[in-house]
């Protein structure tokens, strides 16, 4: 029996799925234990850094921060939106597919049979309810931070605010991860061999963009240093006097 079209899908399915898989397995690993090495550990630095600044600094200039958590809470609610309409349209499409369309034309060279799509548009249709889940949660975080921070005469421990504004952050970082799935998805309609080399190419860029080589930033506050600077002056002339 003759190799068939049909068997692609069997072999690099399966291994573009185990690179796509493998991949953030290994960058979860090095953000635990090696979060400097990652551009989300050296974010997460910078944030825990504005938290500080936010809640100790320029507690004054409260609109500020709250201008800052506005604007990712508005980019979350419009990707969000955006993937429950693609899931709406994926699930519509999934009930209305025929024998005719395209994706299970001749010109595929790949296995097209009716069961094979199902699992393409499940797979697809997964990948985008994912990415609105984790939109959801990520919103969720930034409007507990954004009362948080806005929260007058409190004494609220700053790690509260750093866990929401993290926590939103990974959020962020996980629902673009499952875009990125549900595009290399998507790609598999056309066959298992787009679908493979999409997954090479896409593990290949991640890995160059979430790598990082600059040291951690340690962050400091002239502007408390000098408040400090002037209490104590103060206190030496009232001491002088």
């Amino acid at each position: 029996m003759g190799f068939e079209k049909q068997n692609l899908d069997l072999f690099l399915v399966p291994s573009g799925l185990f690179l796509m898989f493998s991949y953030p397995i290994f960058l979860l690993y090095r953000c635990l234990h090696l979060p400097h090495t990652t551009v989300i550990g050296f974010e997460n630095n910078d944030k825990k850094a504005w938290v500080d600044s936010v809640m100790q600094v320029d507690k004054r200039d409260v609109g500020t921060a709250l201008s800052v958590i506005q604007s990712n809470t508005s980019a979350a609610t419009f990707l969000c939106s955006v993937s429950l309409t693609l899931s709406s349209l994926i699930g519509t499409w999934l009930g209305s597919s025929s024998k005719d369309s395209i994706f299970r034309s001749s010109l595929i060279y790949g296995d097209t049979s009716g069961a094979t799509m199902s699992i393409k548009y499940i797979s697809l249709l997964s990948f985008f309810v994912l990415a609105f889940a984790c939109f959801v949660q990520l919103a969720r975080h930034f409007v507990h931070a954004n009362h948080l921070i806005s929260m007058p005469y409190t004494d609220i421990p700053f790690e509260n605010v750093e866990l929401a504004v993290i926590s939103g952050s990974n959020f962020w970082s996980l629902s673009l991860r499952a875009l990125y799935f549900a595009l290399n998805l998507l790609l598999w309609f056309f066959g298992p061999i787009p679908m493979f080399v999409s997954s090479i190419v896409m593990v290949t860029a991640l890995y160059h963009l979430d790598t990082n080589t600059r040291p951690l930033h340690r962050h400091q506050y002239p502007q408390k240093e000098v408040g400090v600077r002037r209490t104590e002056t103060t206190m030496t002339i009232q001491v002088a006097a």
